[in-house]
């Protein structure tokens, strides 16, 4: 099978690997399409990566094998699925406190080998807590949304988002317009903010109270606090990656309110001033990874339309993976699709005949 493993130069490499199998439980599923997502980016374009790592973790697939006893399980062979990529242990400290994403189980579980690849193995684990069976009345690309998106519940839900609360959401990329469409789901005032207007024009199309253009620190600082109550926003999300938005957020956000960082940043220089902190008497909120129970309220959300995804994606040959990436950092799309196999319940796999 076809699989994308990272390099030294910053970049891809396609190459063949062998089939994964089941030892005693568990699924094979043929990858249909991918998502990509800026952590890949991160991790793709660290000058210090290791090789022959098969990023990835957006999935969309058919299980063409499935062994389990488990009774929880209610998938099977054929079926068209999503599934997250980490599994918490719901028992250790961590996850008694709903801080799943702290678990040590679930940093350690994975896909393997990992979504940029035409098959992958998922434990049962993954099966029982994280895979679920994709709607009829969602596409594929569409379906590949689940995670990220799911990422973004949990933001809002950490944030305590509500009724009438003035959000901003720095960084208009894809998580940006879907954490802006959640933060209005749940009552919110929300105003998005972004350098490129395509990302401007795209978040107003999907429902953004208003979305505006940034000019500079204090201009755009007191139109925000203006359109908030002339006090500022009581939530600010950055979801982008620049330092700048971190200065931003801070002259925006209103005195008690919060920050929730959902990006990180390159710069080992960035930073939030103590005192700003200390006397607007803030809440810094971090939060990069979703539960297992917010991977099923982000399918039912995609499937009643309120994540919507119009005009987002672009999609690319598995062979054109690293245009993809190019493209994504270069900023000429907002979200790329990997297709890489069709959507057929059959296979010429000997294997999985």
């Amino acid at each position: 099978m076809k699989t994308a493993v990272s390099t030294t130069e910053q970049n891809l490499r396609i190459k063949e690997a062998e089939l994964p199998t089941i030892e005693h439980s568990g699924a094979i599923v043929r990858i249909l399409g991918c998502g990509l997502c800026g952590s890949d980016l991160v991790k793709i374009k660290d000058k210090n990566g290791l090789e022959n790592i098969v990023h990835g973790h957006e999935i969309v697939g058919n299980i063409v094998e499935i062994k389990t006893l488990n009774k929880n399980i209610h998938l099977k062979k054929g079926d068209t699925i999503v599934a997250g990529h980490h599994v918490p242990c719901y028992e250790c400290h961590y996850c008694n406190n709903k801080n799943y994403s702290m678990c040590s189980k679930f940093k350690q579980t994975n896909f393997v080998p990992g979504g940029f690849s035409e098959y992958i193995f998922l434990s049962e684990d993954h099966l029982e807590h994280t895979a679920i069976k994709v709607p009829d009345n969602l596409s594929e690309v569409e379906a590949s949304f689940c995670e990220p998106a799911a990422c973004c519940i949990r933001a809002i839900k950490r944030a305590e988002t509500k009724q009438n609360d003035k959000v901003i959401i720095i960084g208009l990329g894809s998580i940006g317009i879907i954490m802006g469409q959640v933060a209005k789901h749940y009552g919110a005032y929300v105003i998005g903010c972004d350098l490129i207007d395509e990302r401007i024009k795209a978040a107003e199309n999907l429902g953004f109270d208003e979305s505006i253009k940034f000019e500079s620190q204090e201009i755009t600082s007191k139109y925000i606090i203006k359109q908030c109550n002339d006090i500022g926003a009581d939530q600010v999300f950055l979801t982008s990656g620049s330092k700048s938005s971190l200065d931003l957020a801070i002259k925006s956000v209103r005195n008690g309110g919060k920050i929730i960082v959902f990006s990180s940043i390159s710069s080992p220089y960035a930073y939030i001033h103590n005192n700003d902190i200390y006397y607007k008497e803030l809440s810094i909120i971090g939060c990069y990874s979703a539960s297992p129970e917010d991977l099923k309220d982000s399918i039912a959300m995609l499937g009643k339309g309120i994540i919507k995804t119009d005009n987002l994606t672009t999609v690319y040959d598995f062979d054109d993976i690293n245009l993809a990436i190019d493209d994504t950092v270069n900023n000429k799309i907002i979200k790329a699709y990997i297709k890489i196999s069709q959507n057929k319940n059959d296979t010429n796999k000997e294997q999985f005949k």
